[in-house]
């Protein structure tokens, strides 16, 4: 059983005196494991940096197999933003959700294409944050946790749609929230309607998707992943946020 995919470097741990066991989410594979024989030796490591997308070779025996993988470096992206700590950790993020949240071996070619659209708008810097929201919405959707922005879930409306219930993950009118509106998250317009998003939304947008994500990993078990934290961090101490 053998295959040949592009995939993004997730990670890996050591396994043995000098292999590795990596996880790479490949485009047409989805998110899968592997062996990598010398992993951990002095030529492969400039390859397995989070974020890399390689070209990468899988073989086993049979299909449920473990599986070895020969990977190629085609773009060093961890390279590209290793002297910037904010997209650094905002690709570590990425990687570490995907890692985290997807289930192996499920084919999700849409999101494999929405991450490496926003790896790309990482590298230019053209509104990027906003990306990455739309990104981890993309992935809310992608694992089952999908929110329903297009329609007031209170009275149907299309306009003036203000807010998000916690619960539910639905759309909720200006005029229909209002009561409630401390039991209620904020639901930036650029996601509802487009356009730019100021600084005050890209907040109101983190806190959003950040509620639903850790949903998400506590119905699986988990906590939410840590380099998610450390990408909030870095934000607080930047002045990248403008009105």
């Amino acid at each position: 059983m053998n295959w040949t995919d592009e995939g993004i470097f997730l990670g890996g741990r050591k396994f043995g005196e000098s292999s590795s066991i990596v996880s790479i989410y490949t485009r047409h594979k989805g998110r899968h494991l592997g062996l990598v024989q010398g992993g951990t030796g002095r030529r492969m490591r400039p390859v397995l940096q989070v974020g890399n997308v390689l070209q990468c070779r899988w073989g086993a025996r049979l299909e449920d197999n473990l599986g070895n993988f020969h990977l190629e470096l085609t773009r060093p992206l961890a390279a590209a933003v290793m002297e910037q700590p904010l997209k650094l950790s905002g690709v570590t993020a990425v990687c570490g959700l995907i890692d985290l949240l997807l289930p192996e071996r499920d084919p999700c070619r849409t999101l494999f294409d929405h991450t490496i659209a926003l790896f790309d708008s990482f590298l230019s810097g053209e509104d990027y944050l906003r990306k990455y929201i739309l990104w981890e919405l993309d992935l809310l959707s992608e694992i089952g946790f999908g929110l329903n922005l297009e329609t007031c879930v209170v009275s149907g409306a299309k306009a003036n749609l203000t807010w998000v219930s916690p619960k539910s993950g639905r759309a909720v009118s200006k005029k229909a929230g209002s009561p409630y509106a401390s039991r209620l998250l904020p639901l930036p317009g650029f996601i509802s309607y487009g356009g730019r998003a100021t600084k005050s939304e890209i907040l109101e947008g983190l806190t959003l998707t950040g509620h639903f994500l850790s949903r998400a990993a506590v119905s699986h078990g988990i906590n939410l992943v840590r380099a998610r934290s450390r990408f909030l961090e870095q934000l607080s101490k930047k002045s990248v946020l403008v009105e």
